[in-house]
């Protein structure tokens, strides 16, 4: 390719406004590379249902699209559609999010004739209907993949869907901006909590999160412990009454929606992070490198075939336990805080290797090398 060519890329995928972790590498990427020199837009669904072009800095496009509906995670949008078909031929790259079949019923309808990166952020696990519905359309997008980047080595290998295409897959880890501590703002939380020692969890309210489980690991931790749980979602009720049966009022705080102003104050303020999420619906846990970012040490867990353990070094930044085990999570817990030495060593590694591997510059140089190698 010769070296004045412009590479003109397009993420396609999702929605907007950014809502969860698939959205934000989109717009990371379409707003990283465009900065680094690379031309790439975005084409959305509109949460909102309204249709409109963002202008963005750098020359970036966010193109959101008229949507009729949300229905099993997905926007049925016929607008991505229809525009998807009209601009796609001005692109040399089409860069697919999956999950997403709008995304996917999109490039197949467009016509597009040049290369496709096909991102794999997990399998389609909770939504058993749809991907029956929805299989033919994954093989076929597999297939027309030039190459297929996956978060983390661990799940794309173990995939069922992606086991015939190993030879396409590479692996390109989400990067993130390091968490800026906010020293006030923890100030502020810690005396709110008295002073004890925090274990914080962020996450929506649902089965796959486990959060059931850290509820009932506090009942093996000191009473200098306290577990706060950020989020809202459909399991908050039978939380609250977990935490009551349990004599847990108190040491266990559901601490509902943080604002975007207290996340930094929340990770800042916490003695540890943990993740006690039970299925592969958790691929990656952004929030893992979003603690280990401000140097806090992780508690996750080993679910089969996800890339969650994979991103918590065992060992390094923290540990990691079986799904589903309690009493494993506080004993992790414990070990983290045995003394104030193999805390710091924790802290220390936690930081370097958000440093090493999780950065947004090391995601956006490492994709821009991917585009220059499909030429």
């Amino acid at each position: 390719m010769p070296e004045e060519y412009l590479m003109k890329i397009l993420q396609l995928g999702k929605f907007y406004p950014i809502k969860g972790g698939v959205e934000k590498v989109m717009y990371d990427l379409m707003t990283g590379l465009s900065a680094r020199g690379t031309a790439c837009d975005m084409l959305c669904a509109a949460i909102d249902g309204r249709t409109r072009t963002v202008e963005l800095e750098h020359g970036a496009r966010l193109f959101c699209c008229h949507t009729l509906k949300k229905m099993a995670g997905t926007m049925i949008s016929p607008s991505m559609v229809q525009t998807a078909r009209r601009i796609c031929s001005g692109y040399d790259v089409i860069h697919v999010h999956h999950p997403d079949p709008t995304a996917c019923f999109a490039l197949w309808v467009s016509g597009f004739k040049g290369k496709v990166v096909l991102h794999w952020h997990s399998d389609i696990v909770r939504q058993k209907r749809l991907l029956k519905m929805y299989l033919p359309m994954q093989e076929w997008l597999i297939r027309r993949a030039d190459l297929i980047l996956g978060t983390s080595p661990v799940y794309v290998a173990k995939s069922p869907y992606l086991r015939q295409v190993q030879h396409k897959i590479s692996c390109l880890p989400i990067g993130i901006d390091a968490v800026e501590p906010d020293i006030e703002g923890a100030e502020r939380i810690r005396q709110r909590y008295g002073g004890r020692k925090i274990i914080y969890t962020l996450g929506r309210l649902v089965p796959y999160k486990g959060f059931k489980h850290l509820v009932a690991a506090a009942k093996f931790l000191p009473d200098d412990f306290v577990v706060v749980i950020g989020g809202n979602g459909p399991l908050h009720d039978a939380l609250e009454q977990q935490i009551a049966d349990e004599g847990l009022t108190g040491k266990v705080v559901l601490a509902g929606r943080i604002d975007d102003a207290e996340i930094a104050a929340h990770y800042t303020a916490c003695t540890l992070f943990c993740l006690p999420s039970v299925q592969k619906t958790e691929a990656f846990g952004i929030v893992q490198i979003e603690a280990m970012s401000c140097g806090k040490p992780v508690v996750a867990t080993k679910i089969p075939d996800s890339g969650v353990a994979w991103v918590n070094k065992h060992g390094v930044s923290g540990l990691n336990v079986a799904p589903g085990n309690p009493r494993a999570l506080a004993d992790a817990v414990l070990q983290i805080v045995a003394d104030d030495a193999t805390y710091a060593n924790f802290c220390k590694n936690a930081r370097e290797h958000f440093r090493s591997h999780f950065t947004i510059d090391a995601m956006i140089e490492k994709c821009m090398a991917y585009y220059r190698g499909l030429e």
